[in-house]
């Protein structure tokens, strides 16, 4: 049998009960960290003074070899009790898991899946935006169109949105919204459940005036939900491309973005 079990984000308190019971009486560990997992372990014996298997086996299984891994499983694997951990948080949301329950699925193998902690769901409660219907993006490309096009699509679905940055390309992402959409409103979550946890709310550049300047930890985006555009509707980038007077373009921009024409004009004189 597989189980996928959660771990902490950040406060090892979060674990639960039930996961500490998986993870003590597991024949194999599958961990994206197996270092991650067996200090995980050590603190749970120390703090809860849990007992563990004493030959349980740690498999290495990460996003860089999760397919390979998978293709040469044989269904017997599974006759043990097999546990997959990811680092932190619930496996499968931005870490490898799914392909795991795939397998499961197609070979008619018993799995369960363990609820617990995800930072996903904790940031998109703490914006506090009204809008309970959301996506959640990831983490978008790191650059060029697919970057670009990602954005688009995270600004204009009409749903509250969810993405993941990292601290050294977060300053980037604000600035790229701040750019398309300066007057929308972000939830910021720095280090969810940890010690220096905090939360920011604005607007991208209200936020970006809020930090320091060293941006560290681990960061979720909370967009606010914008009016939905079709995937053939004309954006801020695609206006500034075409050969029409400026005060022409401000105007047709502040039609899709609902700006004050002469911020939006002072900003568009800004951006040329």
């Amino acid at each position: 049998m597989l189980s996928l079990v959660p771990t902490p984000i950040g406060n090892i308190g979060d674990i639960s009960l039930r996961a500490i019971e998986a993870l003590s009486e597991a024949d194999i560990l599958l961990c994206e960290d197996t270092r991650v997992t067996k200090k995980l372990i050590h603190i749970l014996k120390e703090r809860y003074n849990t007992t563990f298997k004493e030959d349980q086996e740690f498999i290495s299984l990460h996003s860089h070899n999760e397919k390979s891994f998978v293709e040469k499983l044989e269904a017997t694997f599974f006759e043990q009790n097999i546990v997959y951990v990811s680092d932190a948080g619930m496996p499968g949301i931005s870490d490898p898991g799914q392909v795991l329950v795939r397998y499961c699925i197609d070979n008619g193998i018993k799995y369960d899946i363990f609820p617990g902690a995800n930072a996903l769901l904790t940031a998109f409660v703490a914006s506090g935006f009204i809008e309970t219907q959301m996506l959640f993006f990831g983490f978008l490309d790191h650059k060029g169109s697919s970057r670009s096009a990602g954005l688009q699509k995270a600004l204009h679905n009409g749903f509250t949105t969810i993405l993941y940055e990292s601290p050294h390309r977060l300053e980037k992402l604000l600035l790229e919204i701040d750019k398309e959409e300066p007057t929308r409103e972000l939830f910021l979550a720095k280090e969810l459940t940890k010690k220096y946890q905090k939360y920011f709310h604005g607007t991208a550049k209200e936020i970006l005036d809020m930090f320091d300047s060293n941006i560290r930890g681990e960061w979720v985006v909370v967009i606010k939900a914008g009016e939905a555009q079709t995937a053939s509707a004309i954006t801020q980038k695609d206006i500034l491309s075409l050969d029409l007077p400026t005060k022409t373009q401000v105007k047709l921009i502040c039609k899709i973005t609902g700006e004050n024409t002469k911020e939006c004009y002072q900003r568009v004189l800004s951006l040329k």
